[in-house]
């Protein structure tokens, strides 16, 4: 059930990509469930870049129109991986699957410190799409050198099918119903050229659908193939999606409220393949079921809904903060205050007696300006620190254009502390609203 919200002035009536600017988001996992909301599980670049092997944490992001996004917060870490690898890290493309009642989160992670010899398929569930997951440990027999990038794929008949691959190789084969088990041997995914990694299955008209990334060097582009079984043998087709810029390619592919998306990521914001960030654009098909090259856009898709909108926010205005490290609290107007001189390192502003309700997540939005094409804040909540937070060229001139956000956990009562520290760019802070989620 969708019960976080989004203040009205926020709400975006039209499409950009990349759709996640606030983290840098990659390998979007796209599903609809029963809610008929959209979500989007993606693995999270970190921010300074740390490279691949210190990403440890995923988040989930919701939407009912594909334009305004809800970030659902971060569903599991590496550091709740009893089985995992020592060092943390290696938390790469994950997917998620529902069966009678219970969502099923998977990722690939490795288990020892030998990491590209020791990946695992990690399983988490919850009784819900975006919060509460457990870990609840590994798929016995899938692992291996390389072998990452899992997909599940639920048919019509509620039999589930489990996929992987890496290193130029893809396996595929049929769940047991506790949907943690694999029925059988893995089979090696014949018929696919050029496979290289991130595979996707889905299901149209009949016909399975099979998606991955080639081998193209420093560019990969998505190729697929079909089958009229969920375990092939597959029958190449070609390539959907060029490259995206980025040297890396991975996407999902799903029908919502009668139209079909590409979901995937490129290196558009950062202009960095290590900070990558989801994007999504229509999917077509010919009258014989192959797949139309997608069209890289930077105007995204248009909205398919209409947003509900709760006004039941808080809104915290810079002229309540505190600050330190010479930023200076300034006048705008009788309307405005904001925080300049973020910039400089070591100065902060800090927003105490947050009021978190009864504890649990809450999304954090942050109004800012700024005329560089990307500054950015650090965030603190409560003395954790998280990743750094996007602020991309704002229009200077209106000091609320530019809003962030990000989802943390408060804890309940008035005492929580969110903290913004500059040093990464020329960027000023009018206030903070909160939303909490009602859980």
């Amino acid at each position: 059930m969708f019960t976080s919200k989004i203040p009205k002035a926020q709400i975006k009536q039209s499409g950009n990509n990349p759709v996640i600017t606030s983290i840098f988001t990659a390998d979007p996992s796209a599903h609809v469930w029963d809610d008929g909301r959209i979500y989007i599980y993606a693995s999270h670049d970190v921010d300074p870049p740390r490279g691949c092997d210190l990403m440890d944490a995923y988040h989930v992001f919701s939407s009912n129109d594909l334009v305004n996004w809800v970030d659902e917060g971060e569903i599991l870490h590496s550091k709740d991986v009893h089985w995992g690898r020592p060092e943390g890290g290696f938390m790469w493309a994950p997917d998620c699957a529902y069966k009678n009642g219970t969502y099923y989160f998977y990722y690939p992670h490795p288990s020892g410190t030998d990491w590209n010899a020791t990946w695992k398929i990690g399983v988490a569930t919850s009784d819900k799409p975006a919060s509460g997951f457990v870990d609840r440990g590994y798929i016995e027999g899938l692992d291996g050198f390389a072998m990452i990038d899992p997909c599940v794929f639920v048919d019509d008949d509620g039999r589930a099918y489990m996929y992987y691959g890496g290193g130029s190789k893809c396996q595929g084969g049929e769940l047991n119903e506790d949907m943690m088990s694999i029925k059988g041997p893995m089979r090696d995914m014949s018929g696919l050229e050029d496979f290289h990694e991130a595979a996707w299955v889905f299901k149209r008209k009949g016909l399975y659908y099979l998606t991955y990334a080639d081998n193209l060097e420093n560019n990969n582009r998505m190729r697929y193939a079909t089958s009229k079984h969920p375990l092939g043998p597959w029958t190449y087709q070609g390539i959907f999606l060029e490259p995206t810029g980025c040297p890396t390619t991975h996407g999902s592919v799903v029908e919502y409220k009668g139209q079909w998306y590409l979901f995937y990521h490129n290196q558009e914001i950062s202009g960095r393949g290590n900070l990558r960030s989801v994007c999504i654009d229509y999917l077509h098909f010919h009258e014989d079921g192959t797949i139309q090259t997608v069209v890289q856009t930077k105007e995204g898709v248009g909205p398919v809904d209409e947003v509900t909108v709760d006004e039941a926010t808080t809104y915290y205005p810079a002229a309540d903060c505190s600050t330190g490290g010479g930023a200076v609290i300034q006048s705008i107007d009788d309307a405005e205050v904001v925080v300049r001189g973020m910039a400089a390192k070591e100065v902060y502003c800090a927003f105490e007696s947050i009021d978190g309700g009864t504890g649990g997540r809450a999304t954090i939005y942050i109004h800012y300006s700024t005329a560089e094409a990307l500054a950015k804040l650090n965030l603190e909540v409560n003395g954790h620190d998280y990743s750094l937070i996007n602020a991309p060229f704002s229009e200077a001139a209106s000091e609320t254009k530019g809003t962030a956000y990000f989802t943390a956990s408060l804890n309940p009562g008035k005492n929580n502390i969110i903290k913004l520290t500059g040093g990464y760019g020329d960027i000023s802070v009018s206030g903070l609203t909160v939303s909490l989620f009602n859980e």
